[in-house]
C-alpha cells in the first residue's frame, strides 16, 4: 500500500535552516505530483509547495524565496529545503500524494522555530 514517511523536523532558531524528507513507497512515485502541507493547531492545513511529476514547482507566497521543493525519482524521495526560518513557520509538516481519486498523507514531522 501507499506509504509516505516524513523526517527531518526539529527545533531551530530564527533564521536557521532545515531539510525535510519524504520517503514514498507502494506506488510509481515518478508519475504523480507531490505536495508539502503544514498545519498549526486550530487552523486548516495549508499548502506550502508542490512539485509536479515533470518537476515544475509552485509555492505559497509566505515561503517563496525561502523554501525549495525537490524530488529524486530514482530514490522515491521528496524534499523541502527550508531556509531563513521564521517563528510563523512553526507547524507540523506533511507530505501528500494525490493519486487519482485517492489522497495519501504521511504522519507529519514537527518543525519548531524559536525566537
Amino acid at each position: 500500500q501507499v506509504q509516505l514517511v516524513e523526517s527531518g523536523g526539529g527545533l531551530v532558531e530564527v533564521g536557521g535552516s532545515l531539510r525535510l524528507s519524504c520517503a514514498a513507497s507502494g506506488y510509481i512515485f515518478s508519475l504523480y505530483n507531490l505536495n508539502w502541507y503544514r498545519q498549526v493547531p486550530g487552523k486548516q492545513r495549508e499548502l506550502v509547495a508542490t512539485i509536479t511529476n515533470g518537476g515544475r514547482t509552485n509555492y505559497a507566497d509566505s515561503v517563496k524565496g525561502r523554501f525549495t521543493i525537490s524530488r529524486h525519482n530514482a530514490k522515491n524521495m521528496a524534499y523541502l529545503q527550508m531556509n531563513s526560518l521564521k517563528p510563523e513557520d512553526t507547524a507540523v509538516y506533511y507530505c501528500n500524494a494525490p493519486k487519482g481519486i485517492q489522497n495519501y498523507w504521511g504522519q507529519g514531522t514537527q518543525v519548531t522555530v524559536s525566537s
